[in-house]
């Protein structure tokens, strides 16, 4: 026996001691203390010597709402990276953080919400319509690319000791949930059962079975008729029938109430209980599992069943190490030095280069400093430090704005004018000021710059969950893909200057960035790029780095292309399937130097069961270093298939004139689709494989200027895989 293999059967065994010994622990409990443990807010068993635990802990990007910790990029921006060893970095280095914090914490007798280690992150659903506002919570709008950042997020979080969890992960919302924010809670998601395997399940299916996620979490919405929470086609079937989940499962929050109060499948409260629970929802967030106890004098929940899912949730305890000598859990000498140390901060701005996505430059960028006298910063978003951080985000020690990352960047060298051009959504900044009350102050610093960056945008008060939004907009939702307010007749005043313009946008999706396309010299797609995406920002605009994210969503021309926002079919939705040519496609994204894909082979012209090797050598033939996509499509030529999807991809840094061979296998599922039926099908037929730095579509191509090469393949017989 192997090393690996000798330690995936003491791992195995260590998980089976600690299933028993959870299993004794309830069994020592009352009904009563027993459903008490169910809710998030779950309290101290003195005479069992369990404490206090709050299952309630947000890290989608970074230890969140317990003070202090290192705020990444939001999601969407890591999405950007196409970096799979980066977000396992990132996540390690969130679990770390989580760790210190959890021992300070401990330490001084603080059990509050937001102070354990089970972390309700990642977001994998799809992002599969620009106007849902919490889209910037996930990886974007591809199964595939979502699924491989998904399941190296939960790796880093949870580690790799043989033992113990670092930290457990949760994979949300399970499933087919992407808005409306504002009908989430009495919502009815009708999806075909293509489309639900095909596109909304993929990463879930990752997450659970490659990266062995320790929670997952329902969506308040329903699913084909069955709330998420309580869905017997989703939970036992799909969850822990199909896939062998063997974690806990936790209701989105006060999700439990929605099954009466407003998706009416339940008449009170002690149904709704009932449903959830023996459908195999474990914990709830909220206190609504309370009426078990009900439930369960009625007949409607047997206690084995309580006993079941408490078990696990004591299971999952355990794992991390909450029942043990202290001493003995490697984890517990985490210190809080760790937390916001400068180490942190170095990985923070690596992640923020990363995710920066290059739209357009006509030859401005990057600016020589020495060339420039004055520069003028205009914008809302320029000094805005909300739209650094997105959503479900901590506390930085220190934030570092557009504003401020250009101002120290030039120092003394280049003056800096600035002005905040109008307000974020309103018309105007002064509540007693006229209309566009700013727009003179625009023109006054265009007039004294040599050249302009104009930062829009949107922030997290904006776009974001129902409930934690201003409700500008439609309760977190985009109405449209406009610049809110006056933000884009601030933009064509800094054009109509003369001067040269620099667009940055901050946002977590897509905006309407046509006009801008036309006449701007250059735009950068920010996100929300972290604490410190001021200060990279500024480095990306003079240099100091390039720019190397890719689009992980479609930038459309409009919102009336897509079909309505509570359809959720596919048909004409996200590169995959649409049919109309974009504005930004996914997968696109400029640099400073000149990347070439040569060499490029294939080991079989036939579709294998053990699929196909694809070998390509990126050389960097400018010269600036630089990092680079290599990212591979698969087409299948048959009526009906979608477009070429991203089935493999690597980033690679190179120096100038530095070259990599790069090896991808493409596994036999790559070249499958799911029928009607849910199963995936190998047709017979032929394939093109498509190897680049973007995808296949004629907007990339005219964009880039590059075509990716493309190599035929043929399948010989239909079979299931």
């Amino acid at each position: 026996m192997n090393k690996t293999m000798a330690a995936l059967a003491e791992n195995k065994t260590k998980i089976e001691e600690y299933k028993t010994r959870a299993k004794q622990l309830v069994e020592q409990m009352t009904l009563e203390e027993k459903v008490r443990q169910m809710v998030h807010a779950a309290p101290a068993i003195e005479r069992l010597g369990v404490k206090a635990y709050n299952w309630w802990n947000e890290a989608l990007h970074g230890v969140a709402r317990a003070g202090v910790a290192t705020v990444f990029p939001q999601a969407i921006g890591l999405g950007a990276t196409f970096n799979e060893d980066l977000l396992e970095e990132i996540a390690d280095a969130i679990a770390t953080e989580g760790r210190a914090k959890f021992n300070m914490q401990q330490e001084f007798g603080d059990t509050d919400i937001y102070k354990g280690l089970t972390f309700w992150a990642p977001n994998v659903n799809i992002f599969r319509d620009p106007r849902w506002g919490r889209g910037h919570e996930t990886y974007g709008e591809d199964p595939y690319l979502t699924s491989r950042l998904g399941v190296r997020f939960i790796q880093g979080l949870q580690g790799h000791d043989e033992n113990y969890l670092k930290s457990a992960a949760c994979a949300k919302h399970y499933a087919v949930h992407s808005g409306p924010e504002d009908l989430r809670h009495s919502f009815n998601a009708v999806v075909s059962v293509q489309d639900l395997y095909e596109t909304y399940l993929p990463a879930f299916q990752a997450c659970v079975q490659e990266a062995k996620v320790e929670a997952v979490m329902g969506a308040y919405n329903r699913t084909n008729g069955e709330p998420c929470c309580g869905s017997e086609l989703l939970l036992k079937k799909i969850l822990r029938g199909d896939w062998g989940f063997d974690g806990h499962v936790v209701s989105d929050c006060w999700a439990i109430r929605d099954f009466h109060e407003h998706h009416k499948v339940t008449a009170t409260a002690v149904e709704s209980v009932a449903l959830a629970v023996n459908q195999g929802c474990d914990l709830n967030c909220g206190s609504l599992f309370l009426f078990l106890l009900d439930a369960v004098k009625e007949g409607l929940v047997t206690e084995q069943a309580i006993d079941q899912a408490v078990a696990r949730l004591f299971t999952t305890r355990m794992k991390l190490g909450l029942f043990d000598d202290p001493e003995k859990v490697p984890f517990h000498s985490i210190g809080y030095r760790e937390v916001d140390s400068s180490k942190m901060q170095a990985l923070n701005r690596r992640a923020a280069k990363e995710s920066l996505v290059l739209l357009k430059n006509d030859g401005l960028l990057p600016l020589d400093k020495t060339k420039i006298r004055t520069i003028g910063v205009i914008g809302p978003n320029a000094d805005n430090r909300r739209a650094l951080v997105g959503n479900y985000e901590g506390t930085a020690s220190r934030y570092i704005t557009v504003k401020e990352g250009i101002q120290d960047y030039v120092g003394d060298d280049v003056r800096v004018f600035y002005t905040e051009g109008c307000h974020l959504f309103q018309d105007r900044v002064s509540a007693l000021g006229a209309r566009n009350d700013r727009i003179a102050e625009v023109k006054g610093v265009c007039k004294e710059s040599d050249v302009v960056v104009v930062c829009l945008g949107l922030d997290a008060g904006l776009e974001g969950e129902e409930g934690d939004t201003g409700n500008q907009y439609g309760s977190g939702d985009k109405r449209d893909l406009t610049f809110p307010g006056i933000q884009e007749e601030v933009l064509k005043t800094a054009y109509e200057s003369g001067k040269p313009v620099i667009l940055v946008v901050l946002s977590g999706s897509a905006l309407g960035l046509g006009w801008a396309h036309e006449h701007v010299s250059a735009i950068i797609q920010g996100w929300y790029p972290g604490a410190q995406g001021g200060r990279v920002v500024a480095e990306a605009i003079f240099g100091e780095f390039s720019p190397e994210g890719k689009l992980p969503i479609t930038f459309y021309h409009s919102i009336e292309e897509l079909p309505d926002f509570t359809d959720y079919a596919m048909y004409n939705r996200t590169y995959r399937y649409m049919k109309q040519e974009a504005l930004y496609p996914f997968g696109y994204g400029l640099s400073y130097s000149v990347f070439s894909v040569e060499r490029v082979k294939i080991d079989h012209d036939r579709v294998t069961d053990a699929g196909v090797q694809v070998c390509a050598t990126i050389r960097n033939v400018g010269s600036m270093a630089a990092g680079e996509v290599l990212q591979v499509y698969v087409k299948a030529e048959r009526e009906g298939a979608p477009n070429p999807q991203l089935k493999a991809f690597r980033k690679v840094h190179l120096q100038p004139q530095e070259e990599r061979e790069v090896t991808l296998r493409l596994p036999v599922e790559a070249f499958g689709l799911f029928n009607e039926a849910g199963r995936r099908m190998l047709y017979q037929g032929n394939y093109t494989v498509y190897v680049g730095t973007s995808q296949p579509d004629r907007r990339s191509m005219a964009l880039t200027g590059k075509s990716p090469a493309a190599l035929a393949l043929v399948c010989e017989r239909e079979r299931e895989v």
